[in-house]
């Protein structure tokens, strides 16, 4: 069965001087203020598209890497992902960046980092986010 998210953006103002409000509808966990230069510049106490992006591809990232290594008879007891989203203003998105450290008993190095890639391929948020370069360093703890 599919399931449909939703989350809405209130903006006022140009994009150089004005602000914003995320506000995630589906999940009810809040409101977080965006603007230009939180996304451009320093964050200063605000999230950014990019921000939001690296949340929903290291939990996917995470979902997905736990999937496979539970179907490859190895779960993992701990995964700790992080995904680094390059913005460079006039540009883009330039780059995904994903790490990942997991604690897996009964698996090697090498048999970490082929599911780990295999993850990083085929999570849904890896897939919809083609138009850009992904890598990757995964490692055991």
């Amino acid at each position: 069965m599919a399931t449909t998210r939703q989350a809405h953006t209130v903006w006022e103002g140009n994009l150089i001087e004005g602000k914003g409000v995320v506000t995630f509808d589906s999940s009810g966990i809040g409101e977080y203020e965006v603007s230009w230069p939180s996304r451009a510049e320093k964050a200063n106490g605000r999230t950014s598209p990019e921000e939001l992006i690296a949340a929903a591809h290291s939990s996917c990232f995470s979902m997905a890497l736990s999937n496979g290594l539970a179907k490859g008879g190895t779960p993992p007891t701990r995964l700790n992902t992080k995904a680094e989203v390059t913005f460079q203003p006039g540009t883009g998105i330039t780059g995904i960046h994903l790490t990942v450290e997991g604690e897996v008993p009964g698996l090697d190095e090498e048999g970490f980092v082929k599911a780990a890639e295999d993850a990083k391929a085929n999570c849904p948020v890896s897939q919809a986010l083609t138009g850009t370069t992904i890598t990757l360093t995964a490692s055991l703890a």
